[in-house]
């Protein structure tokens, strides 16, 4: 994950639960391939035609409410989002799309920033959103050094790999 993120704007309202991020009727697919051509069938239905690696989502509140299924997250990081930014997330969607490796923002009033099209600007350790457009930004407390150090990984199964692979080099070498 880079301190700094640009991208894409593409903006949701508020209320946006997972059945709008992916279908339920979709969750049989595991192929991330085929789970990406789903992806905000129902919110953006050009979404999944139009998206760019490293497009940023920015929504108003309660982003990510409804079932707490995995394949919301698992979906849009299959497509290449490179950031969700929103008014507020509901918290288990918040965790899992942390736990993907998907930088996820809270910055209430972001979403009034922003329009479809424009260019985001994310300082992650600073805790600042600018629209490079208009020069409005929006601070947010940057995210705890546990989940940075998740993001920095790739996810948590990411992470846990390269400290199983760190500790099984420590017990092969000789003291």
């Amino acid at each position: 994950m880079q301190d700094v993120l640009e991208g894409r704007v593409w903006t949701l309202g508020r209320d946006v639960d997972t059945d709008q991020i992916i279908s339920g009727k979709y969750l049989t697919i595991i192929d991330p391939d085929e789970l990406k051509k789903h992806v905000f069938e129902i919110a953006l239905p050009e979404f999944a035609k139009q998206a760019r690696p490293g497009d940023i989502l920015v929504a108003g509140e309660n982003f990510g409410s409804g079932s707490s299924r995995e394949h919301a997250p698992q979906a849009m990081r299959a497509i290449g989002v490179g950031a969700v930014v929103a008014d507020s997330f509901a918290r288990i969607f918040f965790r899992n799309a942390i736990n993907l490796g998907i930088p996820t923002i809270e910055a209430p009033g972001v979403r009034a920033l922003f329009e479809r099209g424009d260019t985001a600007r994310i300082e992650m350790r600073a805790g600042r959103i600018s629209n490079l457009r208009s020069g409005a930004s929006v601070a947010f407390p940057p995210l705890p050094s546990h989940l940075l150090d998740l993001l920095e990984a790739g996810g948590l199964v990411e992470k846990v790999r390269r400290e199983l692979a760190a500790r099984k080099g420590r017990e092969a070498s000789p003291a």
